[in-house]
């Protein structure tokens, strides 16, 4: 299946994604519907549960073929890959698992999503200080930005890879470069870019998303990427039979890590959750990301100016093609966006409502690729 076929036979659409048969669902940067292979991997597996063992009815080689179809996906090792579901949890471990000393700092965004702030923050009790960036612009960060702002006793720099409301997707490339030339590990929350853009970890030294948005794929279904040069430094905070040595099930005197990212993993797996999300890995990567990428920026391009014609202002209207993604934010000062909001969804529009520090609303619209034109068209007759 190509994306192609998919934008080109309505039948067909229907079909993979249910959700467009009553509704315009315009908001996969906040939680997605599920694609039809997706619900059917599930619903089989749940079947077979229904007749014993929930792990003896999952598919054998499960738990392998997930981590590689993610390593494929990010350009990484199956050793480097963690399962472990919620981002909030894998951007934790990390927090929580650094060797950190009173005194050394780590650099991160205020205004950015509250699952990559809070468990910063929680660092200030060990003594940890904790930097908030300085930016002009609503999440538009750059590397001179961060070189800027860093220091000698900078033990981290944790960014999204995209802002979740000004959607600017950040140069991982050249943040990564530029921080490993001074010797400062990266972490970046890819959830808003993740199966939309290209999102690879050679410059990146931890990374977390659930499979909730871009992905496709079920809540609690995500990664935990790992450089491996880095297991044995940031050591784990959460400790079960899963990621601890305990031959027959019996707790043993000393605990032993298994030398990889299951080391992370510290009890049953959300095995619901992981064989949709194999169905979901399996499908973005048929299409390919780079195709999908081309698709939401073509979107884009379509939705900037006619919304603009209509008056209204576009969070980051003027991105690069390479810093741009596949949110359009826009507001007017005067206009009652909760009131359109609610008006959008009585057409079965499907857009997120959201608010910046200071108040301002928003309408977001996130579509992705298998969004057609008309239905870009019918919420722009809408507005």
């Amino acid at each position: 299946m190509t994306l192609s076929e998919i934008l080109s036979n309505e039948e067909l659409r229907q079909h993979e994604f249910p959700v467009a048969r009553n509704s315009i669902f315009l908001a996969h940067a906040a939680v997605c519907p599920l694609p039809r292979r997706v619900t059917e991997a599930i619903s089989m597996y749940t079947a077979a549960c229904n007749e014993g063992d929930q792990e003896d009815a999952f598919p054998e080689g499960e738990l392998m073929t997930t981590r590689k179809l993610f390593a494929r996906l990010l350009n990484a090792q199956p050793e480097e890959i963690a399962l472990v579901g919620p981002t909030s949890l894998g951007l934790s471990l990390v927090a929580g698992g650094l060797p950190l000393r009173k005194g050394d700092n780590i650099l991160v965004y205020f205004d950015d999503y509250p699952s990559n702030v809070y468990p910063w923050m929680a660092l200030a009790e060990k003594g940890i200080q904790v930097r908030f960036m300085n930016i002009r612009d609503l999440g538009r960060i750059r590397l001179i930005d961060v070189i800027g702002q860093v220091d000698e006793n900078t033990r981290l720099v944790a960014l999204a890879s995209c802002h979740f409301l000004a959607g600017y997707r950040i140069n991982l490339e050249e943040i990564g470069r530029g921080l490993a030339a001074r010797k400062i590990p990266f972490c970046v929350d890819a959830i808003q870019t993740l199966g939309a853009f290209p999102t690879t970890v050679e410059h990146v030294d931890y990374l977390a998303a659930d499979a909730h948005k871009w992905l496709l794929g079920p809540c609690a279904a995500g990664v935990l990427f790992v450089r491996k040069s880095l297991q044995e430094r940031l050591r784990p905070t959460v400790f079960g039979w899963h990621n601890v040595r305990c031959p027959n099930y019996v707790a043993q005197e000393q605990i032993v890590f298994p030398p990889d990212a299951r080391r992370y993993e510290a009890g049953s797996h959300n095995l619901l959750g992981i064989v949709g999300l194999r169905a979901s890995l399996e499908l973005l990567l048929e299409l390919g990301v780079e195709n999908i990428a081309a698709e939401l920026l073509r979107k884009r391009a379509l939705l900037i100016p006619a919304l603009q014609e209509k008056g209204y202002t576009v969070l980051q209207a003027d991105a690069a093609p390479a810093n741009a993604s596949g949110i359009v934010t826009f507001y007017k000062p005067d206009a009652d966006l909760p009131g359109l909001h609610t008006k959008l969804k009585e057409a079965n529009i499907i857009v997120s409502l959201r608010a910046s520090r200071s108040g301002q609303r928003y309408i977001r619209l996130s579509p992705h690729f298998y969004n057609t034109d008309a239905e870009l068209h019918r919420l722009l007759e809408h507005l």
